[in-house]
C-alpha cells in the first residue's frame, strides 16, 4: 500500500445539509451520483449554488418512473416574500 492509495478519498461527499445557508458558487456535493441538480443548482459531478439562499431537497419522479432526489437552493429574494 505505497503512497497511501489504500485509503478512500474524503473529498467526495455532501458538503452541506438541508436548511443551511449557502453563497453563490458554493459547492453543495462532489462526486455523489444519488442527487440531481434542481432549482438554482448546476453541475453533474460537482454541484454548486447559482445564487445565495438556503438548501432544500425534493423527491420527484422522472419520466421513466424512477424517484430521484434533487438538491435545490431557495434564493434569498424568494424567502423574503
Amino acid at each position: 500500500m505505497a503512497g497511501g492509495k489504500s485509503t478512500p478519498k474524503k473529498d467526495k461527499a455532501m458538503k452541506v445539509s438541508s436548511g443551511y445557508p449557502v453563497k453563490t458558487g458554493q459547492i453543495l456535493a462532489r462526486g455523489v451520483n444519488l442527487y440531481k441538480a434542481g432549482a438554482n443548482v448546476k453541475g453533474l459531478g460537482t454541484m454548486y449554488a447559482l445564487c445565495p439562499g438556503k438548501v432544500y431537497f425534493t423527491k420527484n419522479k422522472t419520466s421513466h418512473g424512477k424517484v430521484r432526489t434533487f438538491i435545490n437552493v431557495a434564493s434569498e429574494k424568494t424567502e423574503n416574500k
